[in-house]
């Protein structure tokens, strides 16, 4: 299976290493991206909106053979999301790594600061405690060291989608900041922040406790899991077996 791994902001390609091994290991064939716009000089980034890191997966996808699942980690959620509204034909399923889809006319966030035309990764102070759970002094050190700036219009621009074929394409929700029990009980609210979710005909949680940033504060666990959900292994236990 064609895996396509969208990081989220402020990380590369390289933020998948683990998991990119692990899928190969397991005969699966890993596609980690750098989104579009990350890093660029102000003038550069501009205009690049989340349609345009999504057209660019878009074309990363028709060029790959059979159907594809997509892996969206924070805000490469929102890109993951869009992807699946561009291709639902093609996208066999959706992975969200402690993120979720983003409905048409969504922002990922449009609170986070722009310094010199671009947003930075900010003070640590701007995160809540549970999202930096995990995360040491040296990997916050490193992940700072490492970070991309992100394009303005990406963090805070509205989300485009047009084809409601998306809620077909099968979900499954890594959370590592919220247990399933709330995260269902908020979708069985209509809770707006997971309104688009909900919406969606068949969806996978499973828990996997720790910060935002799975991939750094358990690496080996994540991996573990994208390769059971790209697998196919629905069964809940099974699913829930990732270690705490």
């Amino acid at each position: 299976m064609n895996v396509v791994l969208i990081p989220g902001f402020w990380l590369d390609a390289s933020s998948w290493a683990p998991v990119s091994a692990a899928l190969s290991a397991a005969g699966h064939t890993p596609h980690p991206v750098t989104p579009l716009g990350a890093g660029g000089a102000a003038e550069q980034v501009a205009t690049i909106t989340l349609a345009d890191q999504a057209a660019a997966v878009v074309e990363m996808v028709d060029g790959l053979d059979g159907p594809v699942v997509v892996v969206g980690h924070s805000g490469g959620g929102a890109v993951a999301h869009a992807v699946a509204d561009a291709r639902p034909d093609r996208v066999e399923q959706v992975v969200y790594v402690d993120s979720g889809p983003l409905a048409d006319g969504g922002v990922v966030n449009d609170e986070l600061p722009v310094v010199d035309g671009v947003v930075p990764l900010p003070d640590w102070g701007v995160f809540e405690e549970e999202e930096l759970d995990g995360l040491t002094d040296e990997i916050r050190a490193d992940l700072r060291a490492h970070a991309l700036s992100v394009p303005p219009l990406v963090a805070g621009g509205p989300q485009r989608l047009h084809d409601e074929r998306r809620y077909e394409v099968p979900v499954t929700v890594i959370s590592s900041t919220m247990p399933e029990a709330v995260l269902r009980d908020l979708m069985a609210k209509g809770h707006p922040y997971v309104a688009e979710l909900a919406k969606v005909r068949d969806v996978t949680v499973v828990e996997l406790p720790t910060g935002h940033w799975p991939q750094l504060s358990r690496p080996d666990d994540l991996a573990a899991a994208v390769v059971r959900a790209v697998d196919g292994e629905k069964d809940a236990e099974e699913a829930m077996a990732v270690p705490t």
